[in-house]
């Protein structure tokens, strides 16, 4: 008869754990990704409202408009500032994520091979058994 895995348990735990990490993992990249999204939203947006701004000027400005352009134009790159510090963020989230989701496969991949050699060696006694039972 097979005696069942002593660490059954734990090798269940750890399938958990790095589904979760997985999941975790999944979450922070599309976090990332989308915090890019929004700096390229952003970036865009600023290069075509200086394009607006130089048109502008070109047919020429008043004073006030020229001044609302300038600090639209100034409040988008502070926008821009933040997001690339956001992305940065978010960037390192996803790193530590990665190592996060690295360590726990890593702990689940050693107790599997615990759980197979088990498998294995109850398979052999098994065999041995029936080839003793088979001689008999």
């Amino acid at each position: 008869m097979t005696k069942p895995f002593s660490l059954q348990t734990v090798l269940e735990l750890m399938q958990l754990r790095a589904d979760d990490a997985t999941h975790s993992l999944a979450r922070l990249i599309a976090s990332e990704r989308d915090a890019k999204s929004k700096l390229e939203m952003l970036q865009q947006y600023r290069d075509e409202y200086a394009i607006r701004f130089r048109q502008a000027a070109q047919n020429g400005l008043v004073q006030r408009e020229w001044h609302n352009y300038q600090e639209f134009l100034s409040r988008l790159d502070e926008a821009i500032d933040t997001q690339l510090k956001t992305v940065a963020l978010q960037e390192q989230h996803t790193a530590a994520g990665q190592t996060h989701w690295q360590q726990n496969r890593k702990k689940l991949m050693a107790f599997d091979t615990l759980s197979v050699r088990h498998y294995a060696s109850e398979s052999a006694l098994e065999l041995k058994r029936e080839q003793k039972t088979q001689d008999e």
